[in-house]
């Protein structure tokens, strides 16, 4: 959410913006926000002018009923009265004039950083840089459900029977393998300084609002069942919402922080091979890195975060590339945002298995959360987030850039100590 002197004195940069994330039919809203908030100004003036006059004239009535002229003090009354009534009609105005500002305001779109590059959506992002070689075997990589089941690692009928599509049970291995990169990367992420937290996984309804767009919510987020409850969709949700209306020392920052959780989301595709097995799914669980700082400080945050998940496939002889997700890519809460994809020898294309967002001051200034100043005056600190790593979609990218011509996979150094020493998986079947 923007702050509203921004755009009451920078329309056109806001226009601007909407147009370069293509989103027109907001256009309107900005001229509508200036008009209502010129309204409630006014209201606002008005009703200071009249609390002070009915103060005024309230000590008269006292007066003049002491000197005996009760005729005169009734006349006063009335008055009194009148902007009482005047007062009421504008503080209900006001109450109106706010929620109405505050609607529009919450999906007018962040100010996009300048390098982001011009694009109406994602085929239009733009590459940025590779790491490592992507390698395409001579012999044929089977599909990754099919490798997982070479393991008996995976049971997707089961899954269907108790919950449907878009489930799975992992086992032996393959479940081992899923947890050991998950316990991997808490300890990458603990080595760079980052502080280990396990969050809460449901979250009060004004958290989810703070923390994403209205239309992320609805294409995303599980609603507990008259509770005001949602399940998480990424553990950013529960540790940005944790600072919730909190005065931060300055002290305080930055606030780097990694987390695990499972995480639900509505989304589900099924419109193609490349969307069955465990690409796109329910659940899953992923370890994600949440940074709260100074914002001066959040491009070098921003650079940092992406820079570890980059590190961090690299050490599990994952190729990956860097991608600068386009204006019309962004959600809009986002400043800029840059996608991990990693390669896959079967497909021989990359496909995304994590996301780097720097979100400026926009949540914070959703959720209330704030940096004490008490030269200068308390301000909003920017949130930025990250993908370390998210299971089983990074199975996918492990299995077939570590898979090899015998149908074995190799484990990489850096992973063997979570798996009990081994060096490599064979199949069962």
């Amino acid at each position: 959410m923007l702050d509203i002197k921004f755009v009451r004195n920078n329309p056109e940069i806001v226009k601007e913006n909407i147009r370069k994330k293509f989103q027109d039919e907001k256009l309107p809203m900005v001229d509508e926000v200036i008009e209502m908030d010129v309204e409630l100004r006014a209201a606002k003036t008005r009703g200071d002018e009249l609390r002070n006059n009915r103060n005024v004239v309230s000590r008269q009535i006292g007066a003049l009923m002491k000197s005996g002229n009760k005729e005169e003090a009734e006349e006063v009354k009335k008055q009194v009265t009148a902007m009482a009534e005047e007062l009421e009609a504008l503080e209900a105005r006001e109450a109106v004039l706010e929620e109405e500002i505050k609607k529009r305001m919450m999906v007018i779109p962040n100010i996009i950083d300048p390098s982001v590059p011009v694009g109406k959506d994602d085929s239009e992002n733009v590459e940025i840089e590779r790491f490592g070689e992507p390698v395409v075997p001579e012999w044929e990589i089977p599909y990754h459900v099919d490798i997982m089941e070479s393991m008996d690692g995976i049971d997707l009928d089961s899954a269907r029977r108790t919950s449907g599509n878009g489930f799975y049970y992992l086992k032996g291995d393959i479940a081992r393998l899923h947890s050991s990169i998950l316990s991997y990367a808490r300890d990458f992420m603990i080595g760079k300084g980052f502080t280990y937290y396990i969050p809460p996984f449901m979250i009060h309804g004004d958290v989810v609002k703070g923390v994403m767009s209205f239309t992320e919510m609805e294409n995303m987020m599980y609603k507990i069942e008259g509770e005001d409850l949602y399940l998480i969709g990424t553990s950013e949700h529960s540790m940005i919402g944790k600072f919730i209306d909190q005065l931060l020392d300055k002290d305080e920052l930055p606030q780097t922080l990694t987390s695990y959780s499972p995480c639900f989301r509505k989304e589900v595709g099924a419109h193609g091979i490349e969307e069955r097995g465990v690409y796109r799914i329910h659940q899953f669980e992923k370890q994600e890195m949440v940074v709260v700082c100074e914002p001066e400080d959040s491009p070098k945050w921003f650079d940092i975060l992406w820079q570890n998940t980059v590190e961090f496939f690299r050490t599990l002889d994952i190729p990956v590339r860097t991608l600068e997700c386009c204006s019309g890519d962004l959600a809009d809460l986002k400043v800029k945002s840059l996608d991990v994809e990693a390669w896959s020898p079967r497909q021989q294309k990359y496909f995304e298995v994590g996301s780097c967002s720097n979100l400026g001051d926009a949540q914070a200034r959703r959720l209330g959360i704030r940096v004490r100043d008490k030269e200068n005056g308390n301000y909003f600190p920017h949130t930025l987030n990250n993908t370390c790593v998210a299971p089983p979609r990074m199975l996918i990218a492990f299995l077939e850039n570590n898979l090899k011509a015998d149908g074995t996979v190799s484990i990489p150094k850096a992973l063997q100590p979570y798996m009990g020493g081994q060096e490599k998986l064979v199949p069962k079947k």
